[in-house]
């Protein structure tokens, strides 16, 4: 069964929980709506979350404004065909 089955508007049945954390499905989305979803998932998860994200293609414009949030991505295991993605907060900078 694939968590496809959305409108790429509706945010909430294209998220889903698994014990790896928060997952998020853009695939077939158009620019920039899977940054913009992503995103916006972001600002309403604890530092402590984990966003697993399945995307269509390498999110490039999506690392600087991951640094910026404090945020950073992880390619893992997916599905042939996608990139996913494993988001966490970053590790605090020390200043040193």
């Amino acid at each position: 069964m694939s968590p496809r089955r959305a409108k790429p508007a509706d945010a909430a049945a294209r998220t889903w929980r698994e014990p790896d954390g928060l997952h998020v499905e853009v695939r077939g989305l158009g620019a920039p709506q899977p940054m913009v979803l992503i995103l916006q998932l972001l600002r309403e998860l604890p530092r402590d979350a984990v966003l697993i994200v399945h995307h269509d293609r390498d999110p490039a414009m999506l690392y600087p404004e991951l640094a910026q949030i404090g945020w950073q991505a992880e390619l893992i295991d997916g599905e042939p065909g996608e990139v996913r993605l494993r988001l966490s907060a970053a590790a605090p900078d020390d200043g040193g």
